[in-house]
């Protein structure tokens, strides 16, 4: 079954890409993040990374594999580091202005919230089984386009909990019309998955959101129509898996 059309929004898409180019390292100093997780060590919010250098790149981008710095490589910010560093702060950084530090890290994380969301609405809109919702979706895009493309006042301003809560409305309802339209003929979704063997199993539509997949063997399974929003899938193997129609 093909789950997917074909999107012609590709503008908005490359606004989600991420440009580190055009950012200035906010998710190496905004964020919080432990040696734990695969970063270069632990660090409260607000601080810049140790390898993160004046012209906003990092040391030591070119040796993370290497070095095994797993929560570098996967981090993706969904194009806010840009939208916020080159739109919102018109190339304005917190080093060039520290007393607005605060209010840029804290703007960024709005934003990348937003787009992290964005995105998930983006390939909604892409789903055959959730055309009943695509009007729906529709007004949350925009309404996201709306604030992200506002001021860093208005951004600051706006309630995210209440929009958050749309979008995970939504969502649900997306997953739910996407498993209707698989037969149960599949394997049922395991009590739990953290570390276990699934190696070959069908799970064709089965829901894995929110789900802890934390270093299990996924390897030649099937996941058509099976929904991973929110799933934790560190150190899992999904070599030769079936994921071309997988959803979120």
């Amino acid at each position: 079954m093909n789950l997917h059309v074909f999107s012609t929004n590709k503008e908005l898409y490359k606004e989600l890409r991420i440009d580190c180019s055009n950012c200035s390292g906010l998710c190496c100093t905004a964020l919080f993040f432990s040696k734990m997780d695969g970063f270069p060590e632990n660090k409260s919010a607000g601080k810049p990374c140790v390898n993160l250098q004046r012209d906003f790149r990092c040391k030591i981008h070119n040796e993370l594999n290497r070095k095994k710095m797993k929560g570098c490589m996967g981090y993706d910010c969904f194009g806010a580091g840009q939208k916020v560093t080159k739109e919102l702060y018109g190339g304005s950084t917190w080093f060039s202005e520290p007393k607005k530090s605060k209010e840029m890290f804290e703007v960024f994380l709005k934003v990348f919230h937003l787009r992290q969301m964005l995105w998930f609405l983006m390939e909604s809109r892409t789903l055959l089984p959730a055309k009943a919702l695509w009007s729906g979706i529709d007004e949350l895009i925009e309404k996201n386009q709306e604030i992200c493309s506002g001021s860093p006042e208005a951004v600051m301003d706006f309630e995210l909990e209440g929009y958050k809560e749309q979008v995970n409305g939504i969502l649900k309802e997306v997953g739910a019309l996407v498993k209707k339209s698989f037969p149960n003929k599949r394997e049922s979704k395991p009590a739990e998955c953290m570390g276990k063997n699934f190696s070959g199993k069908n799970f064709d539509g089965s829901d894995f959101s929110m789900t802890l997949l934390i270093a299990a063997d996924f390897s030649g399974c099937s996941f058509s129509g099976a929904n991973f929003l929110g799933a934790d899938m560190r150190d899992a193997n999904i070599q030769n898996a079936d994921l071309r129609e997988a959803v979120f």
